[in-house]
């Protein structure tokens, strides 16, 4: 591997113990929290995303970040419907 990788790894493994903790966060909260750069930031939180371990709601310039398959769900749901009201 090379060292982005290793630094996506790595905040990968921070967020996944952070969140399963305290089930929400913000991008900012995680990029200040852990010292990431932006760059290593969103591809970590990219993958969590791909992996289906997350889910992201824009709140401005920030992100909101919510740990679970129950928020997954929830989001998939509502793609799938988007007429559907709340």
């Amino acid at each position: 591997m090379n060292p982005l990788q290793d630094n996506i790894n790595d905040a990968v493994k921070q967020m996944t113990d952070y969140l399963t903790a305290n089930k929400k966060a913000t991008s900012w909260q995680l990029k200040v929290a852990f010292r990431l750069s932006s760059s290593v930031l969103y591809l970590a939180l990219g993958k969590l995303l791909a992996e289906k371990k997350i889910t992201l709601e824009a709140d401005g310039i920030n992100y909101n970040v919510t740990w679970g398959t129950e928020a997954v769900q929830k989001q998939e749901a509502e793609a799938a419907n988007p007429f559907q009201p709340n």
